[in-house]
């Protein structure tokens, strides 16, 4: 019987000792498994903040309100290569048309004052109808000018509005020959009639330039629809007098937004057809 005792001792050891190297193991292999799922998630947090970060320097992102970005204007070239055209969703209104880049001359130096310090009236035929702006050269002289400058040398002429914001901040965004968003005329200019608060709502009809920091006015310019939260970050320089109702239902048929963000190119592709402008009154 001691005989027998004794092996079944050492069988109960036996089976104790594998039992402690199974969960060992087991153990190990949770390790492993959170280990590798711990660095996939780390992964995926860089790559999603990159991604987030990208979204921001593509646009020049404005730290004070978040939101600014979306209506900046980087000039960092002046390509002229065709982009891919939106899919278009037919808008009530609107002649068929394609978003597309042209070719438009460059200018070395912003153009001399010559524009009166009164209101002006400009005129955005565009394919889905006019858009009428009243121009303020009294309050922002030099922008006026310039626009004016550019509407005479037909450079807006036949340039898509390349960007619409449908989250956030809901503005049209225009002025670019490049369609996309790079584009300047040569030269730039200063801020005029910045907003004096340092959040700022720029009123459905308000009329300002994109920039990409202090004093890098171009050409493009962006039309507010509706009532968006900004930086005091853009030379506001006239109002919507006509046609608020055109850019309403071009916002209506959202933007390709492919960054999920409600930014991207109009469905509705617009084109400005001629851009015209002459002292009011």
């Amino acid at each position: 019987m001691a005989g027998s005792s004794k092996r079944e001792r050492q069988l109960a050891r036996e089976r104790y000792v594998r039992q402690q190297q199974r969960r060992a193991q087991q153990r190990a292999r949770r390790r492993q498994r959170q280990q590798v799922l711990g660095a996939v998630v780390a992964v995926v947090a860089v790559l999603a903040g990159v991604a987030f970060i990208g979204f921001l320097v593509r646009d020049g992102g404005d730290d004070d309100t978040g939101a600014a970005g979306a209506v900046s204007s980087p000039q960092a070239s002046t390509s002229t290569e065709s982009s891919a055209p939106p899919v278009a969703i037919p808008v009530a209104g609107c002649t068929d048309a394609t978003a597309k880049a042209v070719e438009k001359p460059s200018f070395s130096k912003e153009p001399a004052l010559t524009v009166a310090k009164t209101s002006y009236t400009a005129t955005l035929a565009t394919n889905c109808g006019d858009v009428v702006l009243t121009l303020d050269g009294a309050k922002a002289p030099r922008t006026v000018n310039s626009f004016a400058f550019l509407a005479g040398k037909k450079y807006f002429d036949g340039t898509a509005c390349h960007r619409l914001t449908t989250s956030g901040i809901y503005v049209l965004q225009c002025g670019d020959p490049s369609a996309t968003g790079s584009g300047t005329p040569g030269y730039s200019f200063p801020d005029e009639n910045l907003p004096a608060k340092t959040s700022t709502v720029y009123k459905a009809g308000t009329v300002a330039m994109a920039n990409s920091g202090p004093g890098t006015n171009g050409s493009q310019f962006f039309l507010v629809y509706k009532d968006s939260t900004l930086g005091p970050n853009y030379s506001v320089f006239g109002t919507i007098t006509k046609g608020l109702d055109v850019l309403t239902k071009v916002a209506g048929a959202g933007s390709d937004s492919s960054n999920g963000e409600g930014d991207g190119k109009p469905n509705q592709p617009v084109v400005l057809q001629t851009v015209t402008v002459k002292k009011a009154g």
